[in-house]
């Protein structure tokens, strides 16, 4: 098994290249049919041979751990036999975030329930985490006690978000997280201001940053996608990708490390009829041509 290069989150040593989910769970950030198709194709084989493509790599985490998806749980867990690697389980809570002894009681039994699939670094999705994100004071209300909560049930706390104010301000008030998803890619899909100030923002984290649709859903090449991300982000920062087959996961493997290793990638290509004059002549043709 090779090695992908290293990063820390908190007490875990992890591979910079992430397992991205949205693929496995049938979120394709595209359309309800492309959804749907995704849900109809993967089950749990299928997801751990995805899954042990990555982890023979030396790719030993993932992105996507949650109580309702069992058969991505269950995929994880054959992955881990398949290539004798454990995996660490990034999960993304939605809390209840109402301010209440209720609410509270319902973020325990939430929390219980991701500690239960083994979650190892619990992040409150960004539909909890930016609801609580109060520009007026600098601050993200609640999640010092949230953070508390994660730790209690022995889970390494970070934030998912999609505001780049929320790593800011959870650097200021030193709240309790080891580690910050965001996303960002080359055309700003689905970012909420410029790339350029994402970017500054990820270089001037106190943490590691976790960046996720770099190929803007299925919007840009690999090539592309990843070749800004692994450029334009720090040693201790991570990728996040998704994929939909086993051959996928391999050219993702293989483009991120031609790029971090500065060397072409050793990839065969899509082919189609228009892109016959740019290929080279079989040996062959070279010795017949006069």
């Amino acid at each position: 098994m090779s090695s992908f290069p290293r990063t820390r989150i908190g007490r875990f040593e992890v591979s910079r290249l992430v397992i991205g989910s949205n693929w496995f769970l049938g979120f394709s950030h595209q359309s309800k049919a492309k959804d749907d198709f995704i849900k109809d194709r993967q089950d749990r084989r299928h997801i751990a041979e995805i899954v042990t493509v990555f982890a023979k790599a030396g790719v030993n985490i993932t992105l996507g751990t949650r109580p309702d998806a069992p058969h991505f749980n269950q995929a994880i867990e054959d992955a881990e036999q398949a290539a004798g690697v454990r995996i660490i389980r990034v999960g993304t809570p939605h809390l209840d975030i109402a301010d209440t002894p209720q609410g509270y009681d319902n973020t325990a039994r939430i929390l219980d329930s991701y500690a239960e699939v083994r979650t190892d670094i619990c992040m409150p999705h960004q539909c909890s985490t930016d609801a609580l994100v109060d520009r007026h004071t600098r601050t993200i209300r609640q999640m010092d006690k949230y953070c508390a909560m994660i730790r209690q049930r022995h889970m390494t706390p970070g934030l998912s978000t999609h505001m780049p104010e929320t790593p800011i301000y959870a650097d200021e008030t030193n709240l309790d997280v080891e580690t910050y998803i965001q996303i960002y890619n080359a055309i700003g899909f689905l970012m909420q201001i410029e790339v350029s100030w994402v970017n500054r923002m990820i270089w001037r984290c106190r943490k590691p940053v976790l960046t996720i649709k770099p190929l803007a859903a299925g919007r840009l090449e690999p090539i592309v996608g990843l070749g800004f991300a692994w450029a334009t982000i720090r040693q201790q920062d991570l990728v996040a990708v998704g994929c939909l087959t086993p051959d996928e996961a391999r050219e993702v493997i293989e483009t991120s490390l031609a790029i971090l290793e500065r060397r072409a990638v050793n990839l065969e290509l899509q082919k189609s009829r228009s892109k016959a004059s740019v290929e080279e002549a079989s040996p062959a043709a070279a010795v017949a041509a006069p």
